[in-house]
């Protein structure tokens, strides 16, 4: 992991860089339109609009694939093709304002951003140290933040001046782009562990699953109904939207770098307690909520906590078989969307009762992961297994 270099110089460093916010810039630009072109071109209902954010989670809980695809590819050469196939899947989506369409768009994009996903987490902890991956996940994250504040200033800009379809194009652009750069780079070194190419399941990373899987229930409640809470409830327009989006990007991109370097100082476990907790009440405060603009103070405080997820992964890192990394990533992915695939649909039918249910299951999946985080340990002193 060459732990004397400065992991700035490092060219897997700038690789990821340019690919985290690549992939951001282009979600970015399918999160902030998507909702507002469903309800307004595609009128989807709120059950339809479940159905398309679970088919989204599908290619994550299939995202065990990638073992199988790292028999036949090189790591970066599957990552530069995630990062096109996310920026196609965004570029066509404003083509089809259809409930049909918008599944298959959605879903290609989906292989490419969760496939991404799991190559992305599996070089960062294979090529820094567990002291390094921290900061270098902060930073990715701060480049997350700035690709998301970017795109979304530009589709502020230009919202009102150009059809969705061409917002869509420009947004999944960037991606493809970034994607075709990276075919022809080469950040790897010769001296880390050879990856395991097949499917690793081992009893002493349970908590590392449980807490995965957990975070990703929890997560469908914020990317999939905070977002239909504001658009739908409070009327929020597509220039509302896009302008709270760039002021949550901008603060993220400042904490970010922060939230890294606190996961060193204080620990996972405290991190993630604190998060829980936090959860747990602003899930309770939307079920209360009557103001617009609390809501959307709700939806940044949500997001800043959503980063302290790193903290799961760098847990995860001072467990793991070096060996082991790129596997457990996929697997890591995969048990992420167990519950994301069916907590938007249910949640969707929910909905349609009462818009407060799927919050309050929120406060459910943060109550249980506040009680599993009590079984991480303090690393003050632990060795890499």
């Amino acid at each position: 992991m060459q732990p004397h270099k400065n992991p700035v110089t490092r060219p897997m460093y700038l690789y990821l860089m340019v690919l985290t916010f690549a992939q951001a810039a282009a979600f970015q630009g399918w999160n902030a339109l998507y909702t507002n072109f469903a309800v307004e071109m595609a009128h989807l209902t709120g059950e339809q609009n479940g159905i398309v954010h679970s088919v989204r989670e599908v290619p994550g809980l299939l995202s065990v694939g990638v073992i199988l695809l790292l028999c036949f590819m090189r790591e970066v050469t599957l990552t530069s093709l995630t990062i096109v196939l996310c920026g196609v899947g965004v570029c066509c989506t404003g083509w089809f304002p259809t409930f049909e369409g918008q599944i298959f768009w959605t879903l290609l994009l989906s292989f490419g951003f969760h496939y991404f996903e799991a190559t992305n987490q599996s070089l960062t902890l294979q090529y820094f140290s567990v002291i390094e991956a921290p900061v270098v996940m902060g930073r990715l994250r701060a480049a997350t933040a700035a690709g998301s504040f970017l795109m979304g200033g530009m589709i502020l800009l230009l919202a009102t001046l150009l059809e969705y379809r061409w917002l869509f194009g420009i947004a999944g652009s960037v991606a493809v782009a970034a994607g075709t750069w990276a075919f022809f780079q080469r950040p790897e070194v010769a001296d880390l562990p050879k990856q395991q190419t097949r499917l690793v399941l081992r009893k002493r990373y349970w908590l590392f699953y449980v807490l995965t899987c957990l975070s990703g229930a929890r997560r469908q409640i914020f990317t999939v109904f905070s977002i239909f809470l504001l658009v739908q409830r409070f009327q929020f327009s597509l220039v509302e939207m896009s302008m709270m989006f760039l002021f949550n990007n901008m603060v993220n991109w400042i904490l970010n770098p922060h939230i890294g370097k606190a996961i060193n100082r204080v620990g996972e476990r405290k991190l993630l307690t604190v998060k829980y907790l936090l959860l747990i009440g602003i899930c309770m405060a939307y079920t209360y909520c009557e103001s617009p603009w609390i809501a959307a103070a709700l939806y940044i405080l949500d997001q800043v906590l959503f980063n302290f997820t790193m903290s799961i992964r760098t847990f995860f890192q001072k467990i793991v078989d070096p060996a082991d990394i790129a596997p457990s990533m996929a697997v890591g992915v995969t048990v992420n969307h167990i519950a994301a695939v069916v907590v938007p649909l249910v949640g969707g039918t929910l909905w349609m009762i009462d818009y407060r249910i799927p919050f309050w299951l929120g406060v459910g999946f943060a109550a249980a992961s506040l009680i599993m985080v009590r079984f991480i340990p303090v690393f003050g002193n632990l060795q890499r297994k």
